[in-house]
């Protein structure tokens, strides 16, 4: 598995056997991960693998039971101030004000900032630019569709110009333009040097991550680039059971889906 970053590049998220627990419930089960700068790296799983439980670990919401989390070099146990200041978080309901506008969101979000008005009147007009969402400066959010309000938090998020983004299940519910579009700003984002971790239960989006770690009941099954996750299905000679199928198949071409769904059952055969 590679847990870490190619290329040499310094990890800006690292996790080192980070576990937490609910009661009996392991949902984050001794996590290894580190991202390095401008990599935009997919946590995948299904609903309560420990994608969100993962973010909000990593951001500091919640103090992890073993391990530890650093971002952009600060551990984020001690270090909390240094934390936030490198860090933007968009959790699945991002906190926009329904009945301002556009424009007086980004400026809201700016006081809370601290962003001086230089500073705003430099950054506004570059975020409204890349997002397409200048047209729509005057609208309230309330009437804005899917996209555009995920486009706004977005927007939000990075008013303080952070070196990490943690995004949680960003395009969750958005029409295929919008994720289109979305996907297009992350690579320009990445482009720039910020380091992008999302969460997605949508496989196919994953095929555009650098990385991806596919996580199944609170545990880091594999982490690597897609095709070298493809690559070991194949090579493996793992079979998936495929829908209408009476027998496994092993595919020449799988899909990420395959992948994660072979993993999985390989993952509960070894651990029966």
């Amino acid at each position: 598995m590679t847990k870490a970053p190619a290329g040499g590049r310094p990890p800006l998220i690292r996790a080192s056997g980070l576990t937490k627990r609910f009661g009996a419930l392991t949902a984050v089960d001794h996590l290894e991960i580190e991202v390095a700068a401008g990599e935009i790296f997919g946590l995948v799983g299904p609903d309560g693998a420990g994608k969100t439980t993962t973010l909000r670990l990593l951001c500091g919401l919640v103090d992890a039971d073993e391990g530890a989390a650093e971002i952009a070099g600060y551990d984020v146990r001690t270090h909390p101030d240094q934390v936030k200041d490198s860090l933007g978080y968009m959790a699945q309901r991002f906190g926009l004000y329904q009945d301002l506008t556009v424009d007086e969101n980004m400026q809201f979000y700016s006081d809370l900032f601290g962003i001086t008005r230089a500073e705003r009147r430099r950054l506004l007009p570059r975020l409204l630019e890349m997002t397409r969402m200048a047209p729509f400066r005057n609208r309230r959010a309330g009437a804005l569709s899917g996209g555009m309000k995920q486009k706004l938090a977005l927007m939000c998020t990075l008013l303080h110009r952070p070196q990490v983004l943690l995004l949680d299940e960003p395009t969750t519910g958005v029409d295929p333009v919008s994720r289109r579009d979305f996907w297009v700003i992350l690579q320009q984002l990445a482009s720039e040097g910020i380091t992008v971790l999302l969460t997605t239960a949508y496989l196919d989006e994953a095929e555009r991550c650098g990385r991806v770690g596919l996580m199944h009941s609170g545990r880091l099954l594999r982490c690597a680039p897609p095709d070298d996750l493809k690559r070991e299905f194949r090579e493996r000679g793992l079979a998936v059971r495929r829908v209408g199928a009476t027998e496994p198949v092993r595919p020449e071409k799988p899909t990420l889906e395959d992948v994660f769904i072979a993993f999985v059952e390989h993952s509960g055969e070894s651990r029966g």
